[in-house]
């Protein structure tokens, strides 16, 4: 029995400590997007009445084109910007 004490502690005497060792983790970390808001536009077909002219009703629906396409613009930058 005093011989399997001493055989114990011998094993745990031959022992080192361990080593403190840092490593570095990259975590990705969200972070909340400060893009400025996009208005919306009023858009010029949304005063069309059933009695206008075709004329009327095609410009309106060509200047709401190029604003929807403004529109569109802007919203891709502030998307850009939070990326």
């Amino acid at each position: 029995m005093v011989l399997v004490l001493v055989l114990v502690l011998a094993g745990c005497a031959g022992r080192a400590e361990p080593k403190t060792q840092y490593v570095r983790v990259e975590v990705p970390v969200q972070v909340p997007c400060r893009a400025p808001e996009v208005a919306v536009p009023p858009w010029a077909a949304a005063g069309l009445r059933k009695e206008d002219s075709l004329e009327v009703k095609v410009r309106a629906l060509l200047a709401e084109r190029r604003q929807r396409i403004g529109y569109e613009k802007q919203l891709e930058a502030a998307i850009d910007a939070c990326r």
